[in-house]
């Protein structure tokens, strides 16, 4: 694996090595047209990519082939048949964060967890494996740490190292649920919407979310259905999946600077800035405050 990246103007592109066999890529595209990015990976690897912002598309056998990646999603690629290098092309205005380990490092973190993780299993190890994967929440808030960090260079490798391994702790208590293929509720390409759907109205309606009853009548499906399908989608309950969710969205408003703690508190549904406080510390183990002082 080479130790440099080739790119075509891309804004900012960084590689940090997290030790050996291990690395975080790093592509911020803010231009106003595509941008190409390359990167010699070789079949000992597994690649983890996650786009933060807008869209991109891999590229494979010469351009041949493509693989798109949408917003807030990430994409697992395992194949020890061939050499996997890293084309990409990344839209305007978006972000991707990719992780690469190899794979005796990755066996090693995992080794008493083979076979919970699929393409770990001693049936799968010469087979190919891809995966896509919606970024949780909570995904979310490490890959935008590892986006808009603001430390002294001196630490900067260690909070990335431990960033990585929490990224990846994270992937993998949501994308592997062992329950999840084999659900035969879950099969049902109509059932997977409507809980798509359940997902998308405690989202919009953030601030005053519907009861789970009014939400399971709202998409159609029953109470019991609903809890079961938004866990084994989602890896968490409805609504630790929305607390989550808008933690991260206040954190996001904070950082612009434009709205003060008891209007940001009101955003995400909180009549009292306390509550809000109480809420955001819970999550992030600081005061919306002293988070809003770290980062400007």
């Amino acid at each position: 694996m080479e130790d440099h990246l080739k790119n075509n103007a891309v804004s900012i592109s960084e590689e940090i090595k997290i030790e050996d066999g291990f690395f975080i890529l790093k592509f911020q595209n803010d231009t106003s047209e595509d941008k190409l990015m390359s990167r010699d990976i070789d079949n000992s690897f597994i690649q983890f990519h996650f786009n933060v912002k807008g869209g991109s598309k891999f590229l494979f056998n010469n351009g041949n082939y493509e693989l798109p990646l949408a917003e807030e999603n990430s994409l697992l690629l395992y194949n020890p048949q061939q050499d996997l290098p890293l084309n990409v092309s990344l839209a305007s205005e978006s972000w991707l964060i990719s992780l690469v380990i190899s794979i005796k490092k990755f066996h090693a973190l995992f080794s008493q967890e083979a076979d919970y993780i699929t393409f770990l299993s001693s049936d799968n190890k010469d087979k190919k494996y891809y995966k896509d994967a919606p970024i949780t929440p909570s995904m979310a808030v490490v890959l935008n740490q590892l986006m808009n960090f603001n430390l002294t260079p001196s630490i900067k490798n260690l909070y990335f190292k431990a960033k990585a391994f929490e990224l990846l702790s994270l992937y993998f208590n949501k994308a592997e649920n062992p329950d999840l293929e084999q659900c035969p509720f879950l099969s049902d390409e109509e059932n997977i919407k409507k809980i798509r759907k359940a997902k998308d109205i405690v989202i919009a309606r953030m601030a005053e979310p519907p009861s789970l009853q009014e939400l399971s009548d709202e998409i159609g499906l029953s109470l019991k259905k609903l809890k079961e399908g938004f866990k084994q989608i989602y890896g968490d309950s409805v609504y630790s999946f929305l607390f989550d969710y808008k933690m991260e969205y206040a954190r996001k408003l904070l950082e612009t600077g434009e709205y003060n703690v008891n209007e940001v508190g009101l955003k995400v549904g909180y009549s009292t800035a306390s509550h809000f406080i109480a809420g955001f510390k819970k999550k992030f183990g600081t005061t919306p405050k002293k988070y809003t002082l770290s980062v400007n």
